[in-house]
């Protein structure tokens, strides 16, 4: 049934005689051309289950607006992207008022969508954090003997208890593991720092076993380092990976557009060379982008164009693992 929440995307495609040059140029909406994509998008704009007042559910639209600013040419690792095969599913239809309808909606979306095309990769474009937790569960729903590890980069744990605030976007990690779709043990945070997490949820992490990789200990290692040990160990007990991008791992100055942005965190280039060795890894076969607000950007939309600048990361690691390079 995730099929029939669906929405075909309104954007006009607009592919060039000669190009494509420009994202928009490029990608496709799902159905269209030969054969199964290389990799599907969908977006899941919902931020009415954000804690912090969030206009998330706004970043679909906003991030394929963006496309016509991007070519699909990598300048630093000389790689055009245009033969990789990129398909759009649209937006999952949002309940106007019922949250958890519309989790439901996104669960069966990402269900269908794993399900029907299984060896494809799958990117979520939200929507607040909550929606990590609709995926994942939709995924393990299509392909339950499978365990699935997560690579989690952000400034948060997320293990905060739904049964005090729902399934709010604070809660994604915890509601997995207490559902049993994870364990613990298989999630890696990479990004922690400050005082952004209280005492009880450090203890509920280390009671459920999360691996917790401070930014600080990130640095001391290089990211890149540091997020191919974590993929390397997960590789070794998990049947896929989904990995969720919460843009308020940056900076705030590097990313004003977020709705619990704070000091201290990733820089946009650390991030950046973080998801190209996301993409590398064959084990990898999903990810998703959350908890960006284009509403809180400021008039030159950093915020925006920096989500933008991080997914065509993980897709240049995509077509460099397909290469071999």
């Amino acid at each position: 049934m995730g099929e029939n929440w669906l929405r075909k995307p309104d954007w006009f495609w607009n592919p060039a005689e000669s190009g494509p040059y420009f994202i928009h140029q490029w990608v496709r909406p799902l159905g269209e051309g030969p054969g199964d994509p290389d990799l599907i998008i969908y977006g899941a704009p919902i931020s009415r289950s954000s804690i912090s007042v969030s206009g998330a559910s706004h970043y679909p639209d906003e991030f394929r607006k963006m496309w016509k600013s991007f070519a699909t040419y990598n300048l630093d690792e000389d790689i055009d992207l245009s033969a990789f095969h990129v398909a759009d599913a649209g937006d999952v239809a949002m309940h106007t008022t019922n949250i958890l309808e519309s989790h439901k909606r996104i669960e069966a979306s990402a269900a269908y969508l794993s399900g029907q095309y299984a060896d494809v990769t799958l990117c979520m474009i939200g929507g607040d954090h909550s929606t990590t937790a609709c995926a994942v569960r939709g995924i393990k729903q299509a392909f339950p003997e499978k365990t699935i590890g997560i690579l989690q980069l952000d400034t948060h744990l997320d293990v905060r208890d739904p049964a005090e605030l729902g399934p709010a976007n604070g809660t994604p990690i915890r509601q997995l593991i207490d559902g049993g779709a994870v364990k613990g043990e298989n999630v890696f945070n990479i990004g922690l720092h400050g005082y952004f997490n209280a005492r009880p949820l450090i203890d509920y992490a280390k009671e459920h076993g999360i691996n917790m990789v401070t930014l600080k200990q990130a640095r001391e290692k290089g990211f890149p380092a540091a997020v191919n040990e974590a993929l390397d160990r997960l590789s070794e007990k998990v049947d896929r990976i989904y990995v969720t991008v919460d843009m308020d791992v940056l900076d705030i100055t590097h990313a004003p557009g977020v709705p619990a942005s704070t000091p201290g965190g990733m820089t946009a280039a650390e991030l950046f060379d973080s998801l190209i060795e996301i993409g590398k890894r064959e084990q990898v076969r999903y990810i998703d982008f959350v908890c960006l607000d284009p509403t809180k950007d400021s008039a030159v939309a950093e915020t925006v164009k920096t989500g933008v600048y991080a997914w065509m990361q993980f897709v240049t690691g995509r077509v460099m693992m397909e290469q071999g390079s």
